[in-house]
């Protein structure tokens, strides 16, 4: 996915998660990013393209029809439109096979991410 398709996208992360704070502020100093990150807490409620609990546990790619994707779907599609070389990174995790593994991965660490480095206590979601 070109820079362009996310023209207008938003990427709606936890603020008051410090590893999720330190993430995507890691991709985002790396410029690994291909649209704004945002901590969902500083968008209005009847702002937000989904229920807060949805927010709580996984990152939210929200593009500007509407269309929303979350967990490593979001991630690898903010990487993959990106202008860093490494972008292809986003591409090899939307493969079908790679995907999948990614997709699971992405669930364990969002259920440890109190355990993760940079982790506070806001962090632990029940």
């Amino acid at each position: 996915m070109p820079e362009r398709d996310l023209a207008g996208a938003r990427l709606l992360f936890d603020g008051d998660c410090g590893f999720c704070t330190k993430s995507v502020t890691w991709l985002d100093s790396h410029d690994l990013l291909g649209c704004p990150a945002v901590p969902w807490q500083t968008v209005d409620d009847d702002k937000l393209p989904v229920p807060v609990d949805r927010l709580l546990h996984e990152v939210v790619l929200e593009l500007p029809d509407g269309t929303v994707t979350g967990g490593a779907d979001a991630l690898a599609a903010a990487v993959r439109a990106s202008r860093s070389r490494l972008r292809v990174a986003g591409a090899v995790v939307a493969a079908p096979g790679v995907r999948r593994l990614a997709r699971a991965v992405y669930r364990v660490i969002a259920r440890n991410r109190y355990r993760m480095p940079g982790a506070s206590s806001a962090c632990r979601v029940g």
